[in-house]
């Protein structure tokens, strides 16, 4: 009963402050609605950053593959630091000069409204089908461990997790729909402190379990997790590893180039940094969320470890909770274990606000494409703001039931909750990619270019899929990909290039100033990175 009052307390807590902080948005408008009013403040844009990528899919599915895995798994998380460098001084400045709101609409500014509708199905796409229903899911599989739904009720394991994962759904509507992009920001943000304080909460718990082990506490678990299992701590894995291991080329390959795409141009992510009050503003975002996301180690990757010698000492009996994927049961039979009983209501709390975050976000995102690149332009030239807004809350409940209705049986899908999900992208990432960075960097490239390179490269990719991804680590084909992509791209520049230059108009939207010491940050965040890959390496633990 103390888990259930501790739970509604802190969700309805949330839910009451972002409302008050959103209270006198103009929500009828779509520059308030979708791009929260170019409002947002660095520390918000980061913490949402941090928490739209941050959710139960990452708290259970990247401590699965490390529990599977090793250190290697920190690369989803570490390396990220690298591309929101990328995003923060080379992309932002770009994107906010020409007062973008979407990627889509980048894609018609830059080559023509086929592309953008092209680029606009593919997203919701993936969108509906990958993100939505994983999120959810993964959700599921961590609260109805925490409130162990099927004896609580006496039903299935299949009906328990419907039965979350639905009742998740129609809230994360809620504040999507009906709030707008500013009030999924500041939820995100409150949430963010939350999940700091539960999150880090369970390595220290963990630490102290592992102590106990030898006889001791904290600091022996700390020596014990560096020592007991030194095959775990090495972060460069061999480079034929298979996943959920992280072949060391693939840091400068194949995750390279998918982080890249995730941070830099994936719509559901980068909205937040389009609706910056500023470009330093912009820029502080991004940067602060590389160190965040190097902190999210000890959150997403270091528990799965603990989990796994915990389990080899014999304190967690088994893992398996009766879904397909064991390893993405390891970290909700961990918390299970280590949490405290008066805790346990705050932390199911903290995860369903992790949960919501990605969510809302995603679903944000679909909306915003879906009324400002498909409906707007097609059927509703002359309708108003208060209509085109009114089209995506109608839109962003149509995807959020679909999501829900496809969640429960992920259950039945693959090796792994991180795995399903990037390979679903991989089918889409690269086309979107460098469709964007060429865009950008270069004046003469076509629309011919991203006509070819998608259909091309989801054949290649499907290729790969059912011939080689058994053999080798799937992130190799996508950078095989990638390259191709880069070919195309520049046959296109040198066969058929664009008549007229593109020059990226500046809409005067918002001050384009850069962060005075922004350059100094994204060395720090860096160097930070250089530094765990020593620590992880045979050169110390590894």
């Amino acid at each position: 009963m103390l888990t259930a009052i501790e739970f509604v307390l802190f969700t309805v807590f949330v839910a009451v402050l972002s409302w008050w902080k959103t209270r006198d948005e103009k929500l009828d408008t779509e520059e308030g609605y979708f791009v929260a009013g170019h409002s947002l403040p660095g520390i918000v844009i980061a913490g949402s950053l941090m928490m739209t990528n941050l959710s139960a899919e990452q708290l259970v599915g990247t401590n699965g593959q490390a529990f599977s895995g090793s250190m290697a798994t920190m690369a989803w998380e570490a390396t990220s630091a690298f591309a929101l460098v990328i995003l923060a001084f080379v992309l932002l400045p770009r994107f906010l000069k020409g007062n973008i709101s979407t990627i889509p609409q980048f894609y018609e500014m830059r080559y023509d409204t086929p592309t953008m509708r092209m680029f606009s199905i593919m997203f919701l796409f993936a969108y509906v089908v990958t993100m939505l229903p994983t999120i959810l899911y993964s959700g599921a599989v961590a609260l109805e461990s925490i409130f162990n739904i099927r004896e609580l009720f006496g039903i299935n394991y299949f009906t328990a997790i419907l039965i979350v994962c639905v009742g998740t759904g129609l809230i994360g509507m809620a504040y999507s729909v009906f709030g707008g992009l500013k009030a999924v920001a500041y939820s995100d943000t409150i949430n963010g402190v939350g999940l700091l304080i539960g999150g880090f909460l369970v390595p220290v718990l963990g630490f102290i379990a592992l102590g106990q082990i030898d006889g001791g506490g904290f600091i022996e678990g700390i020596k014990h997790f560096a020592t007991a299992t030194p095959e775990k701590m090495n972060a460069w894995s061999p480079a034929n590893s298979m996943a959920p291991f992280i072949p060391w080329p693939l840091l400068f390959t194949g995750m390279f180039v998918n982080n890249l795409f995730y941070w830099a141009t994936n719509q559901s992510i980068i909205q937040r940094s389009l609706g910056a009050k500023n470009l330093a503003e912009a820029q502080k975002g991004a940067i602060w969320a590389g160190f965040f996301k190097c902190l999210d180690v000890f959150v997403i990757v270091i528990p799965g470890i603990i989990a796994y010698q915990l389990m080899q000492a014999g304190v967690l009996s088994s893992v398996g909770s009766g879904a397909a994927f064991d390893g993405d049961s390891a970290y909700p039979l961990l918390v299970m274990q280590v949490m405290p009983k008066p805790l346990m209501g705050f932390f199911a709390a903290v995860m369903f606000g992790a949960i919501l975050s990605s969510f809302n976000s995603v679903l944000n995102s679909s909306s915003t494409i879906f009324s400002l690149n498909i409906w707007k332009p097609m059927f509703g030239k002359n309708a108003d703001a208060k209509k085109v807004v009114k089209v995506g809350q109608i839109f962003g409940l149509i995807v959020g039931i679909l999501g829900i209705a496809i969640s429960p049986f992920i259950m039945y899908f693959g090796s792994g909750i991180m795995n399903f999900i990037n390979q679903c992208w991989g089918l889409f990432s690269m086309p979107i990619l460098c469709a964007v960075i060429f865009g950008m960097l270069n004046k003469k490239v076509s629309s011919l270019a991203p006509k070819i390179g998608v259909p091309v490269h989801i054949i290649l990719y499907a290729i790969g899929y059912f011939t080689v991804f058994d053999k080798i680590h799937y992130l190799y084909w996508v950078f095989v990909c990638f390259l191709v992509q880069c070919l195309i791209y520049f046959a296109v520049i040198k066969i058929a290039p664009r008549k007229v230059e593109f020059e990226i108009p500046d809409e005067h939207a918002i001050d384009l100033t850069p962060w005075k010491t922004g350059k100094a940050w994204a060395i720090a965040g860096i160097l930070v990175v250089v530094v765990m890959y020593i620590i992880f390496s045979p050169l110390c633990l590894g």
